[in-house]
């Protein structure tokens, strides 16, 4: 159906795009990271997906708030102030991230954001660099087809996570690894470990979507569990999915694997049903009553 329409991404033409989005991602997760306080599993810092591309949704910062968006889909980030008739608007893919990072900070300082909020100069730690090198290899019509990628792949987290009875995470883009994801905390704690370090200590499964990276070179989805069960790397996985082992641990499907199926989206929410069933099973203590 038209609304479960996914892109084609070709692998071999999206990496300079890839990386330059990824870096202008960056310049709104330097906001979030600067303007919130923490949340569990340090979910402040992350994106939400939008129509257009990525949001850091409202920021308030001292009685100001504003939101960024990086809109892949028209090829521009934008902001805005609550109440003010001065918005910011730059095309991507001329100026460098580090350019853009600049004029963001003097729209937000001009609109009257405290500059105890301004980000630290120097990227987080996991995110691309923000100065460098304009991408020779940029494409509006590439970005675009991120947007659209998102938009698919997000109505399918929303059908998959309307089934879950458990918490999930809300559906984050990590600025750090440029992957859309979601958390599933089924409520359980790992023994022995510090119960008020929820990082370690909550038993979690991960759901994502990545572009691509240095380990697979090309969009992935990626499914991850903590603590990981014995019985995982010995699933029965469905036809075209298959079980990593070089980084990290988890179940590997291919973007472009994906595409061959008549129905993506049922297919795609089928592997994460399939997968947190089997967590379920393998991840949670099971006890019997007397």
């Amino acid at each position: 159906m038209a609304e479960h329409d996914f892109p084609l991404l070709n692998a071999s033409a999206l990496m300079d795009t890839r990386e330059a989005c990824h870096a202008y991602g960056s310049v709104l997760g330097e906001w979030t990271t600067s303007c919130r306080l923490r949340r569990k599993h340090w979910w402040q810092l992350s994106l939400r997906p939008n129509l257009r591309g990525v949001t850091t949704e409202v920021i308030h910062a001292d009685g100001i708030h504003f939101e960024l968006e990086l809109d892949l889909a028209t090829n521009h980030l934008r902001g805005e102030i609550a109440g003010s008739n001065d918005s910011f608007s730059q095309s991507l893919g001329k100026q460098t991230a580090g350019e853009l990072a600049e004029d963001v900070r003097s729209y937000l300082l001009n609109g009257g954001v405290n500059q105890k909020f301004v980000p630290e100069s120097a990227p987080q730690e996991g995110h691309e660099p923000l100065g460098g090198e304009v991408k020779a290899g940029y494409s509006a019509e590439i970005a675009a087809d991120f947007s659209a990628a998102w938009r698919a792949v997000s109505a399918a987290f929303v059908d998959f996570r309307a089934a879950i009875p458990e918490e999930t995470s809300p559906l984050m883009v990590w600025p750090g690894h440029f992957d859309l994801a979601m958390m599933w905390l089924p409520g359980e704690k790992i023994p022995g470990q510090d119960p008020n370090d929820e990082e370690y200590s909550d038993k979690q499964m991960n759901f994502g979507f990545t572009l691509g990276d240095e380990g697979i070179p090309e969009p992935y989805f990626y499914v991850t569990a903590y603590p990981l069960p014995d019985a995982f790397p010995r699933l029965d996985l469905p036809a075209g999915a298959t079980w990593h082992t070089e980084g990290f641990n988890g179940v590997v499907l291919r973007y472009e694997t994906l595409l061959t199926s008549q129905d993506p989206h049922s297919e795609l929410v089928g592997l994460w049903n399939m997968l947190i069933d089997a967590g379920r099973e393998h991840l949670l203590e099971r006890t019997t009553g007397a």
